[in-house]
């Protein structure tokens, strides 16, 4: 199993606000842990509201600690909210099933980390993450089945 690098951590956060950019979404915080839940790097853009940085950490966290991107978290707690809402106060708050968390897999598929965006609506969170952690020569795991 590889291990993330800051290299790739920063190349993530930095495509994903590249991305935001490009396709004029609104301002963003973006966290990205390696598999220990460690924050490795961390933007958070000017104009991004006071939370978005606890969220993005929070969706993040949430991800690793279940073991699933964020499109398998939503449908998990849409399925059984009581569970979920249990399991956010056993997490102290830091989840955030929602798109916008995605797992960070290397070449043999194995989770090294994970990234949360927020500041736009979930998809286009989502979509700024994924760009970022395939220009870091990673695989993006949404939670969505491939």
């Amino acid at each position: 199993m590889s291990k993330l690098t800051l290299a790739q951590a920063e190349k993530i956060v930095d495509v994903a606000l590249a991305t935001r950019k490009a396709q004029n979404f609104k301002p963003l915080s973006v966290v990205v842990l390696n598999d220990a839940g460690d924050t490795i790097c961390m933007k958070r853009e000017d104009n991004t509201s006071l939370l978005r940085t606890g969220i993005a950490t929070a969706k993040a966290w949430g991800a690793l600690g279940m073991g699933c991107g964020g499109r398998e978290l939503e449908r998990r707690a849409k399925a059984n909210p009581a569970f979920f809402a249990t399991v956010t106060e056993i997490a102290e708050g830091r989840m955030v099933p929602v798109p916008g968390s995605v797992l960070i897999r290397d070449a043999g598929n194995e989770i090294i980390g994970a990234v949360g965006v927020s500041g736009d609506v979930s998809g286009n969170d989502e979509i700024c993450a994924v760009e970022g952690i395939k220009a870091a020569g990673l695989k993006p795991d949404t939670g969505d089945p491939a």
